[in-house]
């Protein structure tokens, strides 16, 4: 087994954890987190299939852009006062 193959094995079986971990948790903060952790190795998979534009925007916009946005709604909910 090559290194390359060893890596792209280890790549996917992340992916998956991680997708899964993410719709399993209960806590929505540890949620918000693996779903940025899923978008940087989505990123990683995009860059080994050899397309750095795809790879870029999925950095940018999905772990990124979207992350920050769902971390600060979080804190917007947390803030409120429940009645």
């Amino acid at each position: 087994m090559s290194a390359d193959l060893a890596f792209d094995l280890l790549l996917a079986a992340s992916l998956l954890w991680s997708a899964w971990r993410t719709l399993a948790t209960p806590d929505i903060f540890r949620a918000v987190i693996l779903f940025i952790v899923f978008g940087l190795l989505m990123t990683l998979a995009w860059a080994r299939l050899s397309a750095p534009d795809i790879a870029l925007a999925e950095a940018a916009i999905g772990a990124g852009l979207t992350g920050a946005l769902l971390l600060d709604a979080i804190g917007v909910l947390r803030g409120r006062k429940q009645p």
